[in-house]
């Protein structure tokens, strides 16, 4: 398995010149990298310098340098019909390095790798049942999974610069722990070490954090809005807090846990202990139950129901659901002030006939709805969007630090 190295300074020099110099490189160099791969259409050396300030001279330099490392690659020259020499287009380098995104969810593991242009080169889902399930035993199948597909684009000569592990409860990423996860039954946990990955750099986070990066990310033709809360629903329900397109994470990093709020003090108690909580309505395993279906059913046999007109569905299997969660929604809105809700997982092939019920009680609950347009929308960045943000994660690291790979 091809994993990341340590960069080493092999400079000769000493001292604060010396220092300052090294410091510079790095940050002309990062400047560069995000040239080149935060624009619309590919630029030249000229266009770079163009962008950043920077000499030509240096400019090319440090592209030398990113295309060696196989970070940028050159695209034929384009002549333009005018004098002097043709531009080169730089691009972000296809299957060179590349991100792992991990997952344990209540009913799959997961690991997905993406490369630099965002284009996913491998992906695996197996499906499961995690509840109250044995962590070494599951972080460690994971591991397995993670192992042969990073041995597969090893084997095509791509690179992993390292993983990000998502999990579906309050994690700690400065100390790597998993403070709980109530739907897996698992706490107090330090999952790393048990994936049993080596010297592959992995850091945990919370799924639907990393699902809300992956939809920020874009890529869809309808763009994420600068502002929104992303909801992630499945056995569990977990949101983020996006605001000026960057997470709002709070004190620990822990808010967002919208499955935890009560909707109802005299309602059924919750894996974690209290009654009434979100995820005994709106929660995947919920809506199933409700409509007469297995909880562990696949969801496309409801919305196949649902979409054949709801034969065999009871009304209560999806409205309830959907009044839950627009009274859940609607207290964030009044606390946050965010007029954008992007539901994903479950949520995002239940939505339409979620949608009435979700905007009927926003319309009756947020206190603002009379002046503001707020907007329910379906996530847009695919299945197990936490895969694809946290592959991204890692080579967003990768670009705030290139010189760590030159």
């Amino acid at each position: 398995m091809t994993t990341a190295g340590t960069a080493h300074d092999t400079s000769t020099r000493t001292g604060p010149a010396a220092a300052r110099q090294h410091s510079l490189r790095e940050h002309n160099l990062e400047l560069v990298a995000r040239a080149v791969f935060e624009v619309p259409e590919p630029l030249s050396r000229a266009g770079v310098a163009a962008a950043t300030g920077l000499a030509r001279a240096t400019v090319s330099t440090l592209v030398d340098q990113l295309v060696a490392a196989r970070l940028v690659r050159e695209l034929p020259a384009v002549t333009g019909g005018r004098a002097g020499r043709p531009a080169v287009p730089l691009v972000p380098a296809p299957r060179s390095l590349v991100g792992l995104g991990l997952e344990v969810n209540v009913d799959y593991l997961g690991a997905r790798v993406l490369d630099l242009t965002g284009d996913v080169v491998a992906d695996r889902v197996v499906p499961g049942a995690f509840h109250d399930s044995d962590p070494a035993v599951v972080l460690g199948r994971l591991g397995e999974l993670a192992r042969e597909v990073c041995d597969g684009v090893a084997g095509s000569g791509m690179t992993v610069a390292g993983a990000r592990l998502a999990l579906p409860g309050l994690v700690d990423p400065r100390t790597g722990l998993l403070e709980v996860a109530p739907n897996l039954g698992w706490s107090s946990l330090e999952p790393v070490g048990l994936l049993g990955l080596g010297e592959l750099p992995v850091r945990i986070a919370n799924e639907a954090k990393l699902a809300a990066l992956a939809e920020l990310a874009g890529g869809s033709e309808v763009a994420a809005p600068d502002s929104f809360v992303f909801v992630s629903g499945d056995v569990g329900i977990g949101a983020a807090i996006v605001v000026d397109r960057a997470l709002f994470l709070g004190e620990r990093g822990w808010n967002g846990e919208i499955g935890h709020v009560v909707v109802d003090p005299a309602g059924p108690r919750c894996s974690c202990g209290a009654f009434g909580c979100l995820e005994q309505y709106a929660g995947k395993a919920a809506i199933m139950r409700a409509a007469g279906l297995p909880p562990d059913a696949p969801l496309t046999t409801l919305v196949e129901r649902l979409a054949d007109g709801g034969t065999g569905v009871p009304d209560r299997g999806v409205l309830p659901a959907g009044r839950a969660l627009g009274s859940a929604l609607a207290d964030f809105v009044n606390l946050l002030d965010v007029s954008t809700i992007v539901l994903g997982g479950a949520y995002t092939d239940l939505l339409p006939w979620l949608r009435a019920d979700i905007e009927a009680v926003l319309a009756d609950r947020v206190l603002a709805a009379p002046f503001v347009d707020l907007q329910v929308r379906a996530a847009q960045a695919g299945p197990q969007a936490a895969l694809t943000g946290g592959a991204r994660e890692v080579l967003q690291a990768v670009l705030a630090d290139p010189a760590a790979w030159v």
